[in-house]
C-alpha cells in the first residue's frame, strides 16, 4: 500500500486543532480520573502517553513542531490547573501552588519523557517517511 495520500504522510489537522484536540482531551482526561479516584492516577499516565501518540499522528506536516512541544506545556497546564483548584488532586492539600504544581510534576515524569520521547519519535519516524518519499 502507497503511503502517498495516507493519515501517516499527510496528516488530518492543523496544528492549531490539534492544539485544541489534545487540551479539550487531557482536561476530560483530569476530569475523569479526578471524579472516578480524587487525584491523578496512572490512568492519566496511561492516557497521556497514547494522547501525545495520538496527536503525533494526526497532525499535519507542517505543523510537526507545535505538536512537537505541546506535551510539555500540555502537562504543566493541567498541574498549574490543579494547583490552583484543587492542590490534593496533585499533591498535599495544604501544599503551596508552586509546591503543588513541581510535586504534580515529578510525580507524573515518566508520563511526561514517555509521552515526549512518544510524540517526537513519531514526528522524526513521519518526517524520515516524507523525505524518503520525495
Amino acid at each position: 500500500m502507497s503511503q502517498t495520500g495516507s493519515v501517516w504522510s499527510e496528516g488530518v489537522e492543523p496544528g492549531r486543532q490539534a492544539v485544541a484536540l489534545g487540551i479539550a482531551l487531557v482536561l476530560t482526561i483530569v476530569a475523569i480520573d479526578v471524579l472516578l479516584v480524587g487525584e491523578l492516577s496512572f490512568f492519566f499516565d496511561l492516557c497521556f502517553i497514547v494522547l501525545c501518540l495520538g496527536l503525533a499522528l494526526i497532525v499535519k506536516p507542517h505543523d510537526f513542531f507545535t505538536v512537537g512541544v505541546l506535551p510539555p506545556l500540555m502537562m504543566l497546564a493541567v498541574f498549574i490547573l490543579l494547583a490552583a483548584v484543587a492542590p490534593g488532586t496533585v499533591a498535599r492539600p495544604d501544599d503551596a501552588m508552586v509546591q503543588a504544581v513541581i510535586s504534580g510534576l515529578a510525580h507524573h515524569s515518566g508520563a511526561l519523557v514517555a509521552g515526549y520521547a512518544t510524540c517526537l519519535g513519531t514526528l522524526a519516524l513521519r518526517q524520515r517517511s516524507l523525505r524518503q518519499a520525495d
